[in-house]
């Protein structure tokens, strides 16, 4: 079983919290990370029997049981919270007490916000990190595969194939369905494959639309409940008044490669690298792994683009509000100049204090005073020590 390091923020939430929510997607890992280091009674809540026993009088039942309760896609008896409330309430010096994981982010995050406020801590896992698995595999099995657990770790590029073709079909079938989406599974899974060739681009739903033959509103409900799933993510720009034209409109990114590459028809490591969307690939491979070891190493940290109407561009920028880093990530085995003239102009600018331009070869040195050359691999394993955090994730 592999160390996930959401571990650590997970026990220091405890010991602050009464409540801690362990959000994610299905198939992350959270039952796993859940059940492999807290002590206490676990349920699962889609199961019929464990859903009895809160079903009926849940606070008899949260009574009656000792220690610390897990309980598992929680989102599924919303009556809980308010239970959860009045029982925390009793006794608010005891932290670490309840432990709910979900999987369905839009209904359980404003169900916690309406019934928690205050009273809960909550960690977001991701699929696999690549700290998390490097001593299995490497960074570039992680790109190919994704991070979901089953995936990451299967060699065999068929049996990916069809675990990811069997979880897409599940997700589309059971989740999203349950959002008033009005649309048919191929219509659905036809709007993925489109999101995978915008990949890393700025979105246009205007022109998603014209292609699905709806209206944008329709494309930005459908990429809110999407978003909410952990399938994908809104960029957003960075907005200041420069005295220049900033582009306003959002990047897409597909949050896993493994599902990108799937939606692409990349099954090899060579149909990788013959992709035309591999640069963009690798661009939110990174992306997600940075904000994923972000959130893990500190709190409050923002994250957006930078892009002026003139071109100059920063892949990401990480907002520490007394701190800006923007890095530029570059699908490339040798880097120059050239390839931080964006970091330069947001520098000059001053978007950002500091620059990293990331790439995909082995020695990491300085391009300039301010602006730092790093392999992907090194500012994914040393997180925490090349971008300036004060302690290791």
């Amino acid at each position: 079983m592999k160390k996930r390091l959401a571990e650590q923020l997970v026990r220091s939430l405890a010991g602050q919290f009464p409540v801690v929510l362990i959000l994610g997607p299905r198939q992350c890992g959270k039952t796993t990370l859940a059940r492999s280091f807290l002590a206490g009674t676990y349920f699962d809540l889609e199961r019929p029997s464990d859903y009895e026993v809160f079903a009926g009088d849940p606070v008899f039942a949260i009574r009656r049981l000792k220690g610390p309760i897990l309980l598992d896609e929680a989102q599924v008896l919303p009556s809980l919270f308010s239970v959860l409330r009045s029982v925390v309430d009793e006794d608010r010096g005891r932290n670490g007490r309840f432990y709910l994981l979900g999987s369905v982010n839009p209904s359980l995050v404003r169900q916690v916000s309406e019934s928690l406020a205050g009273r809960v801590g909550v960690v977001e896992l991701t699929p696999f990190l690549v700290p998390e698995v490097a001593n299995a595999i490497d960074l570039h099995d992680v790109w190919l595969r994704g991070g979901y657990p089953t995936a990451c770790l299967d060699s065999n590029s068929e049996r990916r194939t069809r675990w990811l073709e069997e979880y897409l079909r599940a997700l589309v079938q059971r989740d999203l369905a349950g959002f008033g989406l009005q649309t048919t599974p191929p219509e659905m899974r036809r709007f993925m494959g489109m999101l995978a060739h915008v990949h890393g681009n700025l979105l246009n739903a205007s022109e998603l639309g014209r292609s699905l033959g709806v209206t944008y509103h329709t494309v930005n409900r459908h990429l809110d409940i999407l978003e909410g799933h952990y399938l994908v993510r809104r960029l957003q720009p960075w907005y200041a008044n420069l005295g220049k034209r900033l582009v306003k409109a959002p990047k897409l990114y597909l949050r896993d490669s493994g599902v990108l590459h799937y939606l692409l028809g990349v099954r090899t490591e060579r149909d990788l690298l013959q992709s035309p969307r591999r640069g963009a690939s690798w661009e939110g491979l990174l992306v997600e792994q940075v904000i994923a070891l972000e959130q893990l190493a500190r709190a409050g940290s923002q994250f957006w683009f930078y892009r002026t109407r003139a071109g100059a561009e920063v892949d990401l920028v990480v907002d520490r509000g007394e701190e800006r880093i923007g890095l530029e990530f570059k699908c490339a085995s040798s880097v120059g100049h050239a390839d931080a003239s964006g970091l330069k102009a947001a520098l000059a600018d001053n978007v950002i204090h500091r620059a990293i331009l990331v790439y995909a070869g082995p020695r990491q040195y300085p391009l300039d005073d301010r602006i730092e050359v790093v392999p992907a691999q090194e500012l994914l394993g040393h997180y925490a020590t090349i971008s300036g955090v004060a302690h290791e994730v």
